[in-house]
């Protein structure tokens, strides 16, 4: 199979300018000298229609945002939505008005959900305005860009392998 066809993607959703909301830019913006070149990295501000938009035509789409559920701070969670919707616990992830939930939900409702779409939350202690990513969220960046990118290549080598 060639990979001429995928569109892969990674929306690192988030506001800056809100304290750990700015995580899933974070993640996008330390994927950026790492990632292959394959890969298209967007910095997204969560508003759903536009969500909808980078989902469409992606053929595998990695997602990462901040999350409010009550966890520790940095706790890191990965849902797969390929198939099934975010559990209940995920519903209130985003910080965003019509956001991440309601779009993949809207997204697979219109047929545009990618063929894989995963969603990492990452758990926020503070969404202050002007405030700096808290700690223990600075510390998951690194940790969930690494898993991203071992997903992403294991995901390429299946695809690579010649098929019978």
């Amino acid at each position: 199979m060639t990979n001429d066809r995928l569109r892969r993607i990674v929306l690192g959703i988030g506001n800056p300018e809100r304290g750990d909301d700015a995580v899933g830019r974070m993640v996008a913006r330390h994927l950026r000298d790492t990632s292959p070149a394959t890969l298209r990295i967007i910095e997204h501000d969560g508003e759903g229609t536009a969500l909808l938009r980078e989902l469409d035509g992606a053929t595998v789409a990695f997602v990462v945002d901040a999350s409010a559920s009550g966890a520790l701070p940095g706790t890191i969670r990965r849902f797969d939505v390929s198939g099934t919707p975010l559990p209940d616990l995920a519903f209130g992830l985003s910080t965003h008005g019509f956001g991440l939930a309601m779009a993949i939900e809207l997204a697979r409702t219109l047929g545009q959900l990618p063929e894989r779409c995963i969603i990492y939350a990452i758990e926020g202690a503070s969404f202050a305005t002007g405030a700096p990513l808290s700690t223990a969220v600075q510390a998951a960046v690194p940790e969930v860009a690494r898993r991203l990118l071992a997903e992403i290549t294991d995901a390429k080598e299946r695809e690579d392998e010649p098929h019978a």
